[in-house]
């Protein structure tokens, strides 16, 4: 293989690019933001986000759970957060309201997922992936945990077309992660039904946020601007105040709210104008 073909290419902490090659961390970008409530929380919480806190706490999730490497486990247990966006899924798998779900792995790219397990070990662990290349052994390990990988010899990253052979393996209520609106957009008109996340939101334009809010279900806010002045205007319900979550239709409305129901721990509940902003929010919003 060629030096580029080895690279995984991640968006992470800030909105950092990140490449990381044969299992080590040679490239960390400049952070979009300098502080993130999430960040402080992670296993190794980084605070304030730098280049330098970045690639720590990379390299600790390679020691951690292999990111990037053949060693790569792919099933988690638990909620790392309420409502982030492999939690909601799986929360969705779990209650029968999906029976399948299409997010994004390094090593292995598109995945059809079937369980909480398998998408939390995979999507809470590890976002914004925008290349990789295929890793047999990430691969072998999500099959034989009853997984999907579409797209086997080239990892490549297509959520529509995840949908779509998700669709022809028979499954028929579907997630799928999205993180650029014209995706979204194409995929709400392939497969009306799909119930789409939007995810990896930091940076974007207004016109994105609208796109986001027009075609998908859920609309994370990640460090966006954008998205609590547009997205979060507009949505039915708001979970979170820190990094809020904004359901956009009904059915996503109904899904937060069935989580609510059986999950631990105590929950205000209030009519308001949204989105409401709490103390605690990303620095700065962009």
């Amino acid at each position: 293989m060629t030096k580029k073909q080895e690279e995984h290419v991640i968006e992470a902490i800030g909105r950092c690019r990140i490449v990381i090659r044969d299992g080590k961390v040679v490239e960390v970008g400049p952070p979009l933001i300098r502080e993130c409530p999430l960040a402080k929380r992670f296993a190794r919480p980084v605070h304030p986000i730098t280049p330098a806190a970045v690639k720590e706490n990379i390299e600790h999730r390679i020691r951690a759970f292999g990111m990037c490497t053949v060693d790569r486990q792919v099933l988690a247990s638990g909620e790392y957060v309420g409502f982030g966006a492999t939690e909601i899924i799986g929360f969705g798998l779990s209650a029968g309201t999906f029976d399948a779900a299409v997010i994004a792995c390094e090593g292995a790219g598109t995945v059809i997922a079937t369980t909480p397990e398998l998408v939390q070990g995979i999507g809470g662990r590890m976002s914004g992936l925008v290349t990789t290349i295929p890793i047999p052994e990430v691969i072998a390990a999500i099959e034989l945990n009853g997984g999907v990988v579409p797209f086997r010899e080239t990892a490549a990253l297509d959520q529509v077309e995840g949908v779509r052979v998700a669709t022809a393996e028979g499954y028929s209520g579907i997630a799928v992660t999205v993180a650029l609106p014209k995706e979204a957009r194409r995929m709400r008109t392939a497969f009306p039904t799909a119930f789409i996340i939007a995810v990896h939101t930091t940076g974007i334009t207004a016109e994105e946020a609208a796109e986001f809010a027009d075609t998908c279900d859920i609309v994370t806010s990640c460090a966006s601007r954008a998205i609590r002045e547009v997205a979060g205007k507009r949505a039915l319900l708001q979970a979170g105040s820190a990094i809020p979550v904004f359901a956009m239709t009904q059915k996503a409305k109904d899904l937060l709210l069935d989580k609510v129901k059986v999950t631990g721990g105590q929950f205000v509940v209030t009519g308001s104008e949204l989105p409401f902003r709490g103390s605690r929010e990303p620095e700065p919003l962009i």
